[in-house]
């Protein structure tokens, strides 16, 4: 499968490719930011007609990011919630029963199978997306949780600057309930303060209250506006 590809055009610059692999649907981002100009969106959305794609999703974008999306014809597929760490106060990277190390190439299949259990379909990760989140900043950390020899958990964190982002935590739901996604957390946070962040965000869906009663136990709080996936078809003739 492809990744991302970049369309470039004056200062604008948007990657395009599958979502999840999916040939009908194409994911289109902007660099962080960057406001893409409504030239720049109408040839992005023109290159996906191209490509035989039927609809556009963005990634999760603040909502400074949506406007230009939004003028392009893009609606609200799903809110999200942004939640920012302090690290004043981290919790323990340690789980009784568990172990964490670093997270290899030879994992990604067992990560994945994690992490189709932990989402529902939309969301949940294929081989391209797992990249795309490792590779998201300029600095990244790729960690998985075992059970002997059972990979039961994991997280991808990045850092640009002194802003970490927890991009990623999955945890089998047979073993919900013994401190794993904390610990995971736990070796998020550390690792962000060590390397001189101030601060972590981290975003959840609204209906994942699991997630959110996670993060707020654990010292995140709500941004004052959150995040939203946009989408828009692309049977409705030119952009702009």
């Amino acid at each position: 499968m492809r990744r991302l590809d970049t369309i470039t055009g004056g200062a604008d610059r948007l990657r395009i490719g599958s979502w999840r692999g999916d040939p009908s649907v194409a994911l289109l981002s902007p660099t962080p930011g960057v406001v893409p100009s409504p030239h720049g969106l109408a040839r992005a959305l023109a290159e996906a007609r191209r490509r035989g794609y039927r609809s556009v999703l963005t990634p999760a974008l603040t909502t400074a990011e949506q406007h230009p999306f939004e003028a392009a014809g893009f609606t609200v597929h799903e809110r999200l919630h942004l939640l920012r760490h302090d690290l004043r106060h981290v919790p323990e990277p340690k789980a009784a029963g568990s172990r964490q190390r670093r997270g290899r190439n030879r994992d990604v299949t067992r990560v994945l199978a994690v992490d189709a259990l932990a989402f529902d379909r939309f969301w949940r990760f294929d081989a391209n997306g797992l990249a795309d989140a490792r590779t998201a900043t300029p600095h990244a950390r790729f960690r998985v949780a075992t059970v002997g020899p059972t990979v039961v958990g994991y997280h991808v964190t990045g850092r640009a600057g002194s802003l970490g982002y927890l991009q990623r935590l999955a945890v089998h739901p047979d073993h919900h309930g013994h401190g794993i996604g904390t610990a995971l957390v736990g070796d998020s946070l550390d690792w962000c303060r060590r390397k001189g962040c101030t601060s972590v965000l981290v975003n959840t869906q609204e209906a994942n209250r699991r997630a959110l009663s996670l993060y707020e136990h654990l010292g995140f709080r709500a941004e004052p506006s959150g995040l939203a996936v946009l989408e828009r078809p692309l049977d409705d003739g030119p952009a702009g």
